[in-house]
């Protein structure tokens, strides 16, 4: 990537208007910009880099991470400049800016370091899952520095000591337990470490379905999906990502690996094993969802070779695949355009539409067997953690509490 300052500052901006984003919203990031400019050519700075605007955002807004001592006036700026670092680097804006800087640092941090680029170049992982890896992994290094502990020195008795000191949830235990048991494997398989220390992450009781879906109306996916400006090539985008996970409930996977060849267009059928558990489904192509796919094909999807039917319109990635987080974001997106209540203090991604529809079939009296059908479970005791949430349903349940005499108390219990 060009370290010409201008010509970087072009790319992004081409970048923006690909994204759709307001011209008054793309003035106000190019101001910010020319600053920057205007900052490197007082310095006599002929290169742009990472630390040319880490040092600027530190110079004028205090830090170069988004930490509560930068001011609410300066969030803007500090994301403008992030803006120009992450596409250079990476070729694409970095999803939201960062509040804290993991350092790795020794050799811990090197093998850790090693293992993170293997995800990332080998195992194409997505950012996403990268940063959730990142979290625990420097939370483990920081623990072992903190106790002057090599990879070596680890036993059963220190692993669940990291644990305990995190006070983590039983979710986060979970995921950072499997996060070091995997990368500890790495690190024995590739002779970083002279024992194979994944065995002494020991596994946990979690159980997956513990928590109570998240689920929301019927009237509000409708106004969610009501709220996409369909005219541009984006929001038919969008607007057939939010019928996939609406009406059929597909996980994000399933949604951003949907092909051509899945679709029978004569017998209007949609097939597919998927993605989770190859379990084979079969869904009738609804005129809601065909007619956005038509319309899609015609006046939004950007010219590729591409298989997968949904793509990516931004220019860096253009006419690639688009990757989960994406499909996150574009749900989230369109829950705050629709003013749903409390959604930003609940599970607001395309799992949470799955969910619903779920629910709402439920709710409708739907058979269980069908619902199963419909969600791909493998099995109806998959599908029964959607009773919890049926109020209704769970109101007929209880049993009459009978007349309680007692002479103790005095009086007739009911």
């Amino acid at each position: 990537m060009t370290s010409d300052i201008k010509k970087l500052i072009a790319l992004c901006e081409e970048e923006l208007v690909s994204r759709e984003y307001g011209s008054i919203h793309i003035q106000k990031v190019k101001a910010e910009w020319n600053q920057l400019v205007q900052w490197m050519d007082e310095r006599r700075y002929a290169d742009f880099s990472e630390p040319v605007g880490i040092e600027f955002c530190n110079e004028l807004f205090g830090n170069h991470i988004l930490t509560e001592n930068v001011r609410k006036k300066n969030r803007f700026g500090l994301r403008a400049i992030r803006m120009l670092i992450s596409y250079q680097k990476h070729g694409d804006f970095e999803f939201r800016t960062p509040r804290v800087e993991r350092i790795f640092t020794g050799d811990i941090g090197k093998t850790m370091e090693l293992y993170l680029s293997y995800t990332r170049n080998i195992l194409s992982h997505s950012n996403e899952t990268i940063r959730n890896k990142e979290q625990y992994l420097y939370e483990f290094h920081a623990f072992l520095n903190g106790r002057s502990l090599s990879l070596n020195d680890l036993n059963a008795d220190k692993v669940e000591e990291f644990f305990k000191s995190m006070g983590y949830s039983l979710a986060s235990r979970h995921n950072g337990g499997s996060t070091l048991r995997i990368f500890l494997q790495y690190a024995y398989d590739n002779g970083l470490t002279n024992k194979d220390c994944s065995i002494f992450v020991l596994a946990d009781n979690y159980k997956k379905h513990c928590k109570i879906p998240t689920t929301y109306e019927e009237s509000e996916i409708s106004s969610m999906i009501a709220s996409v400006e369909r005219s541009s090539a984006i929001g038919k985008r969008d607007y057939l990502i939010l019928l996939l996970a609406a009406e059929y409930g597909w996980r994000t996977k399933d949604i951003v690996r949907f092909r051509f060849d899945q679709i029978d267009w004569d017998k209007s059928i949609i097939r597919f094993n998927q993605s989770k558990t190859d379990t084979a489904v079969e869904y009738p192509l609804l005129s809601s969802i065909g007619n956005a796919i038509i319309d899609y094909l015609k006046y939004g999807r950007p010219k590729t070779t591409a298989e997968e039917i949904i793509v990516a319109a931004d220019t860096a990635k253009k006419g690639q695949p688009l990757s989960s987080p994406t499909v996150h974001s574009i749900v989230t997106k369109y829950m705050g355009k629709a003013n749903i209540k409390d959604w930003s203090s609940k599970k607001h991604g395309a799992h949470s539409l799955r969910h619903s529809l779920a629910s709402n079939m439920l709710k409708r009296n739907v058979p269980m067997p069908i619902i199963s059908t419909v969600m791909g479970h493998q099995s109806t005791e998959t599908t029964k953690i959607y009773l919890s949430i049926d109020i209704e349903k769970l109101r007929q349940c209880p049993l009459p509490m009978p007349e309680l005499h007692s002479s103790h108390f005095g009086w007739v219990v009911r």
